[in-house]
């Protein structure tokens, strides 16, 4: 099993098509294929696809776990988004990095670029491991 499919994203983040590409220790990299169902009235992807997209990769940055059969979960305290440059469809790629913080709380920060690199939008939050997440061996599933 690689790495990214010990990270498999339900519901909401389903429902827009996100997929963890890359998961280690304080990275993880999230990509969605924008189509028509991603664009606004503008014809550009809504702002609230590339926050979704920054706030996945940079909560799940700092709740890697590799011990097989356990999770480490997590939430979201604060996220500021800026949005650098319009997004069209296509291959999104949105990257998080922890930054810093400690057992419980942590720091990271992002951003997310389009297949030819462009930059799009950059972010960074404070996220909160959830009870017995604090270890990296996480809990049972």
């Amino acid at each position: 099993m690689n790495e990214a499919e010990q990270a498999p994203l339900m519901g909401y983040h389903e429902l827009l098509g996100m997929r963890v590409v890359e998961w280690s220790g304080g990275v993880a990299v999230v990509e969605l294929v924008a189509d028509k169902r991603h664009l606004n009235r503008s014809g550009i992807v809504h702002g609230g696809v590339l926050t979704s997209m920054l706030d996945s990769a940079l909560s799940l940055a700092g709740l890697y776990c590799d011990v097989p059969g356990h999770v480490r979960r997590g939430m979201t305290l604060s996220l500021t988004t800026t949005f650098i440059a319009p997004a069209g469809a296509g291959v999104l790629r949105a990257t998080g990095r922890v930054r810093g913080g400690g057992s419980k709380v942590y720091l990271a920060n992002g951003e997310v670029h389009d297949a030819t690199g462009e930059l799009l939008a950059i972010a960074e939050g404070a996220f909160r491991r959830r009870s017995g997440s604090e270890s990296p061996q996480g809990l049972p599933e």
